[in-house]
């Protein structure tokens, strides 16, 4: 009953009683975004040719009534009235009432070809008519040919792939895999760095936000190559040295491995100091450790220059995990790694029930092709370069935007109250969102601060989006 009397109260809070309305019958261009606030003209949206089907189901108010009542109470949600979104098609996403919106945020720089693109939900549909679950103790073809698919993306000798369901499943492989192969423990991964959550990867994750009071056990956190906030600024070689440092001071000399991501996502769209990847592997591998690139949001053609975040910084990896864009929201993890390091699983039995799903794996496989069709990697480099330059014109406008980061379509954008200071603007980036989603357009947040837009759109983003993006960015921000 407590429980439950929460939830009311989160009902009240979250969702004031809307009136009844009639189905609406207007089109998608009808509804592109909220009506303007205060009668000022808005920014108009780039056209679509998608109406979406009438939505007949439970409205946001009865939805979030349940969430709250049956699902977890660590479960949050965007905007002063949360979101009801029941279509997606390409680069938009569409409410209860078919309002269209912007979607520049990608399921958490998952979405990478575009919401139920067709050539991947016919791959999927086509595999789930056929057979959706047999195991890997059956030959299946779907498995083997996106296997081959993903390998033939990697450099050097990557070309072993373990499928998991998640990225979270998959570094808490990897970081197993190291530490079998070097008969070793100790692993160091990067302060702001998200990893997972669970038992491993929440070791290796580096935030106290993300982590729960359980035995985190092994891991060091090295100082964060960060060239906004960080000691050293951009110097990466500076940064490398804490490495050396741990490894002398706080290990027997020796180490299972190093992870990183290329470019933190969760951490707040945080791109590591040029120089300090290589340093910092070569400083590593002569202690025995393996490298570990942590490929689940910075990879799969986002960052648009290359394939993988980590080509970016010019080192090749022992060890590659990977989700969200490989599946274009499917649940599918990987971890791809060489022949002779891979033979440690065969040691005892190794076994994921999911992994390598021939419904996952199919549609996995046609997202690599998609991407190879529609040339989004390029798009991302081209289009996503066009609005990190729009960006940093409204950074010269707006003293708010302290820094603007990233590659391609893993962009960032730090709120500060302060530009010397860096003082976190926590509260006024939770007003911007509220007005850039009345204004048609959804972007996410992130950051240990919380205070950092992360961009992250669907892959086939257009200069038009873009430019629709910044008119209703500059406006919310002014709103301040």
């Amino acid at each position: 009953m407590q429980r439950l009397a929460s939830s009311r109260r989160l009902l009240q809070a979250a969702l004031a009683p809307a009136p009844a309305r009639a189905k609406s019958s207007l089109s998608a261009a009808a509804v592109a975004a909220p009506a303007p606030e205060n009668g000022a003209a808005l920014p108009k949206m780039p056209g679509f040719d998608y109406t979406p089907p009438p939505y007949d189901g439970p409205r946001a108010e009865e939805i979030f009534r349940k969430r709250a009542e049956f699902l977890s109470p660590s479960l949050f949600h965007f905007y002063d009235r949360p979101l009801n979104i029941v279509d997606g098609k390409m680069q938009y996403l569409f409410d209860e009432d078919g309002r269209r919106y912007l979607d520049a945020f990608g399921g958490i720089a998952t979405v990478c070809c575009g919401h139920c693109h067709p050539d991947v939900v016919e791959a999927i549909v086509n595999q789930a008519k056929r057979i959706q679950h047999s195991t890997v103790l059956y030959l299946n073809h779907a498995i083997a040919d996106f296997a081959e698919a993903l390998a033939s993306k990697m450099p050097g000798d990557l070309k072993v792939v373990f499928f998991t369901n998640s990225g979270t499943e998959a570094n808490e492989l990897a970081l197993m895999i190291a530490r079998l192969y070097t008969g070793c423990n100790d692993i160091i991964s990067l302060r702001n760095g998200y990893h997972g959550n669970a038992a491993g990867t929440m070791g290796a994750t580096a935030q106290s936000n993300w982590k729960f009071n359980v035995v985190q056990t092994g891991v060091h956190h090295a100082l964060n190559p960060d060239p906004y906030r960080g000691a050293f600024g951009s110097d990466g070689e500076k940064y490398a040295r804490d490495v050396q440092e741990i490894i002398e001071f706080g290990t027997t000399g020796r180490v299972a491995g190093f992870i990183s991501e290329a470019i933190q996502g969760v951490g707040g769209i945080v791109e590591l100091a040029p120089g300090y990847l290589p340093a910092a592997y070569d400083i590593v591998r002569k202690a025995g450790g393996l490298c570990i690139a942590d490929e689940v949001q910075a990879g799969v053609a986002r960052t648009g220059s290359h394939f993988w975040g980590f080509e970016g910084h010019g080192v090749i990896p022992d060890i590659v995990t990977m989700a969200k864009g490989i599946g274009n929201g499917i649940p599918i993890g990987a971890v791809v790694t060489t022949p002779e390091i891979a033979q440690v699983l065969t040691r005892r039995s190794y076994f994921n029930t999911f992994g390598g799903n021939p419904v996952s794996t199919a549609g996995g496989h046609a997202v690599l092709k998609v991407l190879e069709k529609e040339k989004l990697q390029e798009n991302a480099f081209v289009v996503g370069s066009y609005l990190k330059e729009q960006l940093n014109k409204l950074k010269e406008k707006h003293d708010i935007i302290g820094d603007v980061r990233g590659k391609g379509f893993l962009l960032g954008a730090e709120l500060v109250t302060d530009r010397e200071k860096k003082t976190p603007a926590k509260a006024e980036i939770s007003h911007v969102m509220n007005h850039m989603k009345n204004m048609g357009v959804l972007v996410g947040k992130g950051g240990f601060y919380g205070n950092v837009f992360r961009i992250t759109p669907p892959l086939c983003f257009t200069k038009e989006d873009s430019d629709f993006f910044i008119d209703v960015m500059d406006i919310a921000l002014s709103k301040l």
